[in-house]
């Protein structure tokens, strides 16, 4: 065996690991990880103060259903992950705007994938945060 071919392999892992295929999948379960043990906690401590808790849990459920095509789940993950992470930009115990880069970010990513947030997620939202349900049309 020759050494380049040696090298050669580790050149070509090298560039596979750096490949955006294999990056997402490795981001995407830390996202998720980070969700499902942080989201209800923070939830629980701040569904009531901050205006976008009905939309941040129907994006929970959005992003747990297999039906949502994987690039939506990797964007709500990513969004959700940032909202239960507790350094981020502005913190949140911030009077008066602690949650607004939450809520942007959250807003931002709830606009690019909203055509997947379906009624089910939704009704599944306000059923888990306790709110009655709405009348649909």
């Amino acid at each position: 065996m020759s050494s380049s071919r040696g090298d050669m392999d580790a050149e070509s892992a090298e560039k596979e690991f750096g490949d955006p295929k294999y990056e997402l999948p490795a981001v995407m379960a830390r996202n998720e990880k980070t969700v499902r043990e942080g989201f209800w906690k923070k939830m629980a401590r701040v569904a009531g103060k901050v205006p976008f808790a009905e939309e941040a849990a129907a994006a929970w459920f959005c992003a747990r259903d297999p039906e949502t095509p994987i690039r939506v789940r990797a964007t709500l993950l990513a969004a959700l992950a940032y909202f239960v992470m507790p350094a981020d930009f502005i913190p949140d115990i911030v009077a008066a705007f602690g949650f607004t880069d939450d809520a942007t970010v959250l807003m931002a990513a709830l606009g690019l994938v909203s055509s997947y947030m379906k009624p089910r997620h939704r009704r599944a939202a306000r059923q888990a945060l306790g709110l009655p349900a709405k009348d649909e049309e």
